[in-house]
């Protein structure tokens, strides 16, 4: 437990989670997040070769969030995508799923370095912070259909092939959010651009699961027109997920400028001098 006495923290390897569970049963459920969490590390490299390939359609897999990961995946197919897309979602709606949300309690988080797996009772609901260079929030009532939230870009702790700062995403559930937020943010992009430095992924990470593709690592000055191009590309994304069911929404920004996408009540900012584009 954390010294708040309130959230627990759950670290293994590379995977770090934050869990709070609010209700009279509240401790016995992050016992339960507990005891789940003990074999998470280890079902995953079971099976982490193949997780690290890309996605083959109706593909099994033995452990519980392994089969996450790839349902989480699968809608984007055949774009290049591998499970690992949904790896951090995947495990915070498996350890979620473990507390046995019920009677006793009113809502759960399970927060994976920012990808957030949510549980709501009838009533309830909950706010959860957006990374991005404004203050942001997605606000989730029980009645909402999302209960996680994902971000991506190349800014972040994981390789990109686009040049978004940051995608967030609501969906279903995080699996979902997860692998949503990496393609979009993929595809907020301006192949050939003079400005944008990449490298192939395996120089930057030799296990890397992106391979040979090539990852950003640097985005340099855009003009206007340059950063509606990139942002158009990964709206037109966005939008084909929302339409299909896919995701519930998402807020992409690139440098100055943002587009919402879907479930713009959910989606609060106070942006100052950013531009909605």
């Amino acid at each position: 437990m954390l010294p708040d006495e309130r959230r627990l923290h759950l670290h293994h390897g590379p995977i770090d989670l934050i869990v709070e569970a609010f209700g009279p049963e509240r401790l016995q459920a992050l016992a339960l997040a507990e005891a789940r969490f003990q074999t998470v590390l280890s079902e995953l490299v079971e099976e982490l070769k193949v997780l690290r390939q890309p996605c083959e359609p109706d593909r099994k897999f033995h452990g519980a969030i392994a089969r996450r990961m790839q349902l989480g995946v699968e809608y984007f197919l055949p774009r290049f995508i591998t499970p690992m897309a949904a790896v951090a979602g995947a495990v915070a709606d498996e350890i979620l799923e473990a507390m046995g949300a019920g009677e006793g309690i009113d809502r759960i988080y399970v927060n994976n370095g920012g990808d957030t797996a949510i549980y709501l009772s009838p009533g309830h609901s909950m706010k959860a912070a957006i990374a991005a260079p404004f203050r942001a929030e997605i606000a989730i009532q029980s009645t909402d259909h999302s209960r996680g939230v994902a971000t991506s870009g190349w800014r972040g702790r994981s390789q990109s092939l686009g040049i978004a700062d940051t995608v967030s995403v609501v969906a279903s559930n995080c699996a979902s959010a997860d692998a949503a937020a990496t393609m979009i943010a993929n595809a907020v992009n301006l192949p050939g651009h003079t400005n944008i430095s990449r490298t192939m992924a395996l120089e930057i990470s030799p296990d890397s699961d992106l391979g040979e593709q090539l990852a950003t690592v640097d985005v340099g000055d855009l003009t206007d027109t340059d950063v509606e191009t990139a942002l158009n590309n990964g709206e037109l994304l966005a939008q084909t997920c929302v339409h299909e069911g896919a995701i519930d929404g998402a807020m992409l920004i690139l440098k100055n400028s943002i587009r919402q996408v879907g479930t713009m009540d959910l989606i609060h900012t106070n942006t100052g001098e950013l531009a909605i584009a």
